[in-house]
């Protein structure tokens, strides 16, 4: 990101200049610990869900950086902090400073830094950057989006039989929470010529949008996880619903994402 193949871009505003220069800065911290993975101090949050130094240090980086270019501006960040709580202000960065933080931990590297921004409710724009592979994924709400000097568009498969769709499995101490996600796996398995679970779900999202995966569905996530991904997907024409009829999906946390030739089909054998 830092190399200036995206900085090019002339349809970039500064809101979103802003948030390059905090996800680069970040980056540098995190790929800096993914090299010292085995040396990290790891602390548990719950079952299966751990929080790390580099997670804590990106955050505050991040934090750092978008306070100086926008002060008036709230958060909505996945770790807690001893920052004062300013979630409630009408305009507010939606931050995960590492998604896909067991990857991380395990050396695995695919994992990425989610930066939102919303106003009144609404995300106007979303950046997913992926530092080991130096791919960054981000949208302006009307304006498209992009990946490098690339314009994003959702894939145009029509059978399922063909698609190859992404989601993110339960895991331990959550498990009671998503009673129903064996049996979405076993309607959709079947059906698709391929599932992916690779463990971040902002980058799943943006794989979507990337026409790299035709769908994606997962039940538990949080603002954070999502705001970002949604609104690429959204930009990049696919189609977003709740798994749960009239849920908002980045609220409940429960979506199924996908183009819009499959989104029918694919939705029913969810919902069951």
């Amino acid at each position: 990101m830092s190399n200036g193949r995206v900085t090019k871009m002339n349809v970039r505003s500064a809101l979103m200049n802003v948030m390059f220069k905090a996800a680069d800065k970040a980056a540098k911290s995190l790929v800096r610990d993914f090299g010292e993975v085995e040396n990290l101090q790891v602390s548990r949050k719950g079952p299966g869900d751990f929080v790390s130094n580099a997670d804590m240090n990106a955050q505050k980086i991040i934090r750092e950086e978008l306070s100086k270019a926008r002060p008036e501006f709230g958060f909505l960040m996945e770790e807690q902090d001893n920052e004062a709580d300013t979630s409630g202000k009408a305009e507010r960065w939606i931050v995960d400073p590492l998604d896909g933080t067991t990857n991380f931990l395990h050396g695995v590297g695919h994992w990425a830094i989610s930066i939102a921004a919303e106003r009144n409710g609404e995300v106007i724009a979303g950046l997913v950057y992926d530092p080991i592979k130096n791919e960054s994924f981000w949208a302006e709400k009307g304006t498209g989006a992009y990946t490098q000097r690339k314009r994003l568009r959702v894939s145009g498969r029509r059978d399922l039989a063909e698609c190859l769709i992404g989601t993110g499995a339960p895991f331990k101490g959550v498990m009671h929470e998503r009673p129903h996600f064996v049996r979405e796996l076993s309607a959709v398995m079947p059906q698709v010529a391929g599932i992916r679970r690779m463990g971040a779900a902002a980058l799943d999202l943006a794989y979507v949008a990337a026409g790299r995966f035709d769908g994606f569905w997962e039940t538990g996530l949080k603002p954070w996880d999502c705001a970002a991904g949604l609104l690429l997907v959204k930009e990049a024409g696919g189609f977003v619903a709740p798994i749960t009829p009239k849920q908002d999906p980045m609220q409940s946390g429960s979506l199924i994402v996908s183009n819009i030739e499959i989104h029918e089909e694919l939705t029913k054998l969810i919902r069951g």
